[in-house]
């Protein structure tokens, strides 16, 4: 059975993002649908020691384009967000585990694709730094047809799945009877039960960047996030 998950890109996603690759076998990058503003595509939240603090990436205001048309015109912000994570995670015990990587993706390289940015980070901490083995592909690839639901069964039907995980928020639009005509079984993801993860400042908090987990647990993150489980 052939399990396929079809997410926009984000940046530096919570772990929950990284869950849902690691339970299949495919991960498409849903990047050629519209880009949405104030959402995860531009941004995400660390701890810092007085309170949640939100690292975005300036895109400019159009709002008449995909995803994967974004481009990053300002790259003042990498320098920024960089200072940002060293001041808040200097002192996590795996800080210097990541250092090399992260100074790189945000010193070293210069960003012009926000598309092209979010897929690299997710898949090289998914793949480098949590182990998981999952496929990824670009819904590009498929040339899906039709609108909204529709499209991405078409997407879905194309890439062969037999499995769709959808994140618990789609049950408000997803017409669960279109899976079923398609032959394709629908299950949405569960994220409650994580167990907290050492964290710097309290009080505790789930809904963070994944560099969160890096900096603070190292090679031991991914038994916070789909280990624990597999011990039940």
């Amino acid at each position: 059975m052939k399990k396929v998950a079809v997410i926009q890109s984000n940046y530096i996603p919570w772990k929950g993002y990284f869950d849902i690759i690691h339970d299949v076998d495919q991960f498409i990058f849903y990047d050629d649908v519209q880009y949405t503003k104030n959402d995860w595509r531009n941004r995400n939240r660390i701890k810092a020691k007085h309170g949640l603090h939100w690292l975005t990436i300036p895109v400019g205001a159009r709002n008449e384009r995909l995803i994967y048309e974004v481009e990053l015109e300002d790259p003042s912000w990498a320098k920024k967000h960089w200072e940002t994570l060293k001041q808040c995670y200097l002192k996590a015990p795996h800080f210097n585990t990541y250092k090399e990587f992260f100074e790189n993706v945000y010193l070293g390289t210069n960003w012009t694709n926000l598309s092209a940015l979010n897929q690299y980070l997710i898949k090289t901490i998914s793949h480098d730094f949590l182990g998981i083995t999952t496929e990824f592909r670009n819904s590009r690839e498929f040339s899906p047809e039709g609108q909204k639901l529709d499209r991405l069964i078409d997407l879905l039907s194309k890439a062969k799945a037999d499995l769709y995980i959808s994140g618990p928020t789609a049950r408000d639009y997803i017409k669960e009877e279109c899976f079923v005509d398609a032959g394709i079984k629908l299950v949405y993801k569960d994220y409650s039960g994580y167990p907290e993860h050492p964290q710097q400042f309290p009080p505790f908090e789930h809904y963070v960047s994944i560099v969160d987990m890096l900096f603070n647990c190292g090679p031991q993150a991914s038994e916070y996030i789909w280990g624990w489980r597999e011990k039940l």
